[in-house]
């Protein structure tokens, strides 16, 4: 009854290889070479992503604190009220 998931179009001039997982080590070098290029990777890049993140969180605090302030009423303004 039609075609299965996997065979429902024909590519020609594709060649694909598989790995069976029982054959890979999952965690291959991952002390000696991961660990290591994680850092040097996040060194290399925090300079560039941190400081738009910082801008926008001070922008966002100063905002919500601007918006607290002017919610609140001024005492000055009831003082003679009876």
């Amino acid at each position: 009854m039609g075609h299965h998931f996997g065979d429902l179009a024909k590519v020609r001039h594709v060649i694909t290889y598989h790995l069976s997982p029982f054959e890979q080590k999952a965690f291959a070098n991952y002390f000696s070479k991961g660990i290591p290029n994680v850092w040097r990777r996040f060194s290399s890049q925090v300079f560039k992503v941190a400081p738009p993140f910082v801008i926008m969180y001070l922008t966002y605090t100063w905002g919500n604190h601007v918006y607290e302030q002017g919610k609140r009423k001024n005492p000055a303004d009831y003082e003679n009220d009876q």
